[in-house]
């Protein structure tokens, strides 16, 4: 492990989105998977870790994991990635949050679209390029989730595509099991065994544990 980048992962929001963020403790520079729905909170974080956000990667545009998106690009100037897939989702922001009987939630310019593989990483020299995008389509159309292999073991940040025992739900606009299946089947349980995921909501996992347990999609 490169041992001044650091992972802080946490919920927040509406309904507790787990958000990591990746930072260097040498130039303090931060990637950002999922800010959430509460900036408030959110920029709370970011002072208790004295970071600076380089961008916000999106594993998916549902109001509880971008929701709060908007407003922080406008406070941290870092900007919005997410997958051109979820471009539309992004844009019903507002008719996703008032259908929660939340106020409805504004939405800004996506600045960057995902490409599957691409990679991602800080102006420190050694940390360069450390995360890459894999498109793991199903529970949205442009659902992505990151893998890195720079720590101890290998990490995941799965989005709502694989939890715990569980898959992320497929009754949703843009969702469908059947391709959520192959994508956790051919993207994410070819990972090494060993690999943690960090999930979407709820607990951390490991590839090994839900390809050999869990009761929706195995090896």
């Amino acid at each position: 492990m490169t041992a001044n980048l650091k992972v802080e992962s946490f919920a927040i929001g509406s309904y507790a989105c787990n958000c990591s963020i990746i930072y260097s403790e040498i130039t303090h520079e931060a990637l950002v998977i999922d800010p959430g729905n509460d900036p408030k909170t959110f920029m709370k974080k970011l002072a208790e870790l004295q970071v600076t956000v380089k961008l916000f990667l999106h594993t998916h545009a549902h109001f509880d994991h971008i929701g709060g998106s908007k407003e922080l690009r406008d406070l941290t100037g870092a900007p919005i990635y997410l997958h051109q897939g979820d471009q539309l989702l992004y844009k019903s922001l507002p008719m996703q949050s008032m259908m929660f009987g939340l106020p409805p939630l504004q939405t800004g310019p996506v600045d960057h679209f995902i490409q599957d593989e691409e990679e991602y990483g800080l102006s420190d020299p050694d940390l360069k390029l450390f995360l890459k995008a894999i498109h793991t389509p199903g529970h949205t159309q442009g659902s992505c989730s990151f893998y890195t292999e720079i720590f101890d073991r290998p990490l995941l940040f799965a989005g709502d595509t694989l939890f715990q025992g569980s898959v992320g739900r497929t009754d949703l606009p843009g969702g469908d099991f059947e391709t959520l299946k192959k994508s956790i089947k051919n993207r994410l349980y070819v990972l090494p065994q060993e690999t943690i995921v960090i999930t979407g909501h709820g607990p951390s996992t490991t590839i090994g544990d839900e390809g050999r347990d869990n009761p929706f999609v195995s090896f």
